[in-house]
């Protein structure tokens, strides 16, 4: 049985991480079907059969390319999260301003009173209370 279906699968796309992804999804869709939300089946259905159509389709160039995709956003999305985890737990020991001039931000620590602030891309000097 394990050779018929390696057999099958040969020149075949296969399992990816957007098809995981695609997989989960169809999962929950599933899960919230039995609270008897509307729709909810068929869209977890429809997902369903399109990740089965990626996972046994022999355009493998244009899956991988699907799957690249996918890749670049899902890093994207994950790197502004990073992002703002890190800004908020340095909120507790600074501040973050804009420049007037040109917007950049500008982290200073906090509990500092009034001091006088100088912008390292644009030289702007301005005052504010830390």
């Amino acid at each position: 049985m394990r050779e018929k279906m390696t057999r099958f699968m040969q020149g075949r796309y296969g399992n990816d991480r957007l098809g995981q992804v695609m997989l989960g999804l169809a999962l929950v869709c599933v899960v919230l079907s039995l609270f008897r939300i509307p729709f909810i089946s068929t869209v977890g259905l429809v997902v369903l059969l399109l990740t089965y159509y990626r996972m046994f389709s022999r355009q493998i160039a244009r899956r991988a390319a699907e799957n690249q995709k996918y890749l670049r956003l899902e890093w994207k999305l994950r790197a502004k999260l990073q992002k703002q985890k890190q800004s908020l737990a340095q909120r507790r020991t600074h501040r973050i301003y804009k420049c007037p001039n040109c917007r950049q931000k500008i982290r200073v620590p906090r509990n500092r009173g009034r001091i006088a602030i100088s912008c390292r891309k644009c030289g702007t000097e301005f005052i504010r209370k830390t």
